[in-house]
């Protein structure tokens, strides 16, 4: 099947933010310059209510993204297919310009963690999850865009650099790649590895979709909360993505301890700049 996307409302090539509850009515009050909005698809998987009401205003006036976090790409156990019937639904009647989800698991035999878990990145792995990649995007009709998480462990069977893992996904899968580049500083601060052969690996037309959020430091780790600022570093990291990727639409993360709308947008206006090359990054 070609998954091809069909005619949706494209992301332009703007900084977004996510869309949170307590910006609905302050967002629909005064139309604020944002490119986008993001929303996570499982907190629209009512068939009524406020959530659905506020979306359907908001959509009236903004492109939209879905992303998603309970999908378990990665899980061992057949595809929830309710719940991409959910997916799909959603994407009917909304039209979103990107439909992406976390290369990661979550649950084994209807246990569910509330944490996005890495994968053992091996050439088994690898095929199960191309194939998982494969059935979502027929069973949708269209492309999605996968995620790397940040991670605070990592599998001894692993054989295949993480770096290395989501491109093959991309390639042989047929998706783009949602590229979180707070998760590859935190996952590199823990493990010890270099965030710039993480770009590098990365095919230049592959990325479609970038994400920066904040941290925190927890003990002897990072934690990817979305509860902070973006960290001066992933800046730093940002702006070799840029350089490496193009002018890409991208997302301002902030999911705990909420800010006002304004320094969502602040954010949102910094990551403008960094595209239009006011704080370009000179090796």
């Amino acid at each position: 099947m070609n998954c091809a996307s069909p005619k949706f409302d494209p992301i332009p090539a703007k900084a977004g933010i996510g869309l949170r509850a307590p910006h609905y009515r302050e967002i629909l009050a005064t139309l604020p310059a944002a490119g986008w909005f993001e929303v996570h698809s499982e907190n629209f998987f009512g068939d009524g209510g406020q959530p659905l009401h506020f979306l359907e205003q908001i959509r009236s006036h903004y492109p939209i993204a879905l992303h998603g976090v309970g999908l378990s790409l990665g899980s061992a156990g057949p595809l929830d297919r309710g719940h991409l019937a959910r997916i799909k639904s959603l994407a009917g009647r909304f039209q979103p310009g990107f439909v992406s989800e976390h290369l990661s698991w979550a649950g084994v035999d209807g246990r569910y963690s509330n944490c996005l878990l890495p994968l053992p990145y091996t050439e088994e792995s690898l095929k199960h999850v191309c194939r998982r990649v494969e059935r979502v995007q027929e069973f949708l009709g269209r492309r999605i865009l996968i995620e790397n998480v940040s991670s605070y462990l990592q599998f001894k069977q692993s054989t295949v650099p993480e770096w290395e893992f989501i491109a093959a996904v991309a390639a042989r899968a047929g998706c783009g790649i949602l590229l979180d580049v707070n998760n590859i500083y935190v996952s590199a601060v823990n493990h010890g590895f270099d965030p710039s052969l993480y770009l590098q690996a990365i095919p230049r037309g592959a990325v479609e979709e970038i994400h920066l959020a904040g941290f925190e430091a927890q003990g002897d780790i990072l934690v990817d909360t979305h509860s902070r600022p973006v960290y001066e570093d992933v800046w730093e990291l940002y702006k070799r993505a840029v350089l490496r990727f193009g002018i890409t639409p991208t997302l301002i993360e902030w999911d705990a301890d909420i800010p006002p709308l304004a320094v969502l947008l602040e954010e949102a206006w910094r990551a403008n700049a960094v595209m239009e090359g006011e704080y370009a990054f000179s090796a």
